[in-house]
């Protein structure tokens, strides 16, 4: 998968793109373990891209609730058994 980032929020620590291969739209977030940090993207729909972009606020309560897991059923890559925590 290649991930393309539109919006970076550097304030609130998330982004949203597309996934070049399938046009699938994300948003993402920071997550560390105790090897690396790397990113979980979230699987949204166009509607949700197009208002984030226009009103990167209008995320928060999406990415909150990524952070404490909520929306594990949208990840696009499956975590592995060392899972990290949002950053």
């Amino acid at each position: 998968m290649k991930f393309k980032d539109i919006l970076t929020n550097k304030t609130d620590y998330f982004s949203i793109g597309q996934e070049i291969t399938s046009r699938k739209f994300y948003l993402s977030i920071p997550v560390s373990n105790c090897l690396v940090d790397y990113e979980e993207y979230y699987e949204i729909p166009k509607a949700c891209f197009d208002q984030y972009l226009e009103k990167p606020d209008s995320a928060l309560e999406f990415v909150e609730q990524c952070r404490i897991q909520q929306m594990d059923h949208l990840l696009m890559i499956k975590p592995g058994s060392d899972r990290g925590t949002a950053c």
